[in-house]
């Protein structure tokens, strides 16, 4: 799973070619199905159209780069109708206004989720009155320009970070399978009793408990790709709360990435 904002700006790389033929600009988000169908492709040279690669010709999403099969995996929109008129419906995930059914608001979005694989988009982290917590796509009837449309229970499916959204889809964050160190184990049981959003502020407390004093084991960005922790840096309390403040995402990748002192 990756954060939206782990793959804009990524480098696009042919592996037919062994070349770089771009960056990630943008999504084009499939509204019914709720799936990013097409990544578009920012190049160097000037475009009179807009190039893009279907999700399904992406090869790999890593840290470092996008990788395709070769440079014709790179297509022009404007050939394709279907996409066209996904581009014309400009529906944007990010900075919208989550809204129940029934008018009432839940929060504003300020990240999504996406399953590298397919290309689903799986949940989406809003920012609330008293917090911020992370909504399965399930609860999401409507991908909007402006609005998103959730449930009305949507409320009662928030999570309080993106660990419970990982388990709930089966998936598992790319350094699990090196294994998890005890901290991270500690901070899932903790995430199991955060039920909904009113037990966040007690989540916060008890990851200061549990990572204060630690060392963080590799270098830690924030969503925008900015360095946060340099590997080494001993964490504190300010600095705890520096990393929940950068999102759900970010404190749980401090979380499976420190050791004691």
């Amino acid at each position: 799973m990756k954060a939206s904002a782990q793959i804009i700006g990524l480098p696009i790389i042919s592996i037919a070619d062994g070349m770089q033929i771009g960056t990630v600009k943008s999504f084009v988000i499939n509204p019914d199905k709720g799936s990013i169908d097409f990544l578009t492709v920012e190049q160097e040279d000037v475009q009179l159209s807009l190039k893009a690669i279907p999700f399904k010709k992406v090869v790999g999403i890593g840290e470092f780069a996008v990788t395709v099969a070769s440079v014709h995996d790179v297509i022009d929109l404007s050939e394709i109708p279907i996409a066209n008129q996904l581009v014309n419906k400009q529906i944007r995930i990010k900075n919208t206004k989550a809204v129940t059914r029934k008018g009432q608001l839940l929060g504003e979005v300020h990240e999504f989720f996406i399953e590298e694989e397919t290309g689903d988009i799986i949940g989406i982290a809003l920012r609330l009155e008293n917090g911020e917590a992370v909504l399965p796509s399930s609860r999401v009837l409507t991908y909007g320009k402006d609005i998103l449309i959730v449930d009305d229970d949507a409320h009662a499916a928030l999570f309080s970070d993106v660990a419970m959204l990982i388990r709930e889809n089966g998936k598992q964050v790319d350094n699990v399978e090196q294994g998890r160190s005890d901290i991270s184990q500690q901070m899932e049981a903790i995430s199991e009793t955060a039920e909904n959003v009113e037990a966040l502020e007690s989540l916060r407390e008890k990851q200061i408990a549990l990572l204060a004093g630690k060392r963080v084991m590799k270098d830690i960005y924030d969503l925008n790709g900015q360095l946060l922790f340099p590997a080494g840096t001993t964490l504190d309390e300010e600095a705890v709360r520096k990393a929940q403040e950068a999102g759900p995402s970010v404190i749980v990748d401090v979380s499976m990435n420190v050791e004691a002192e």
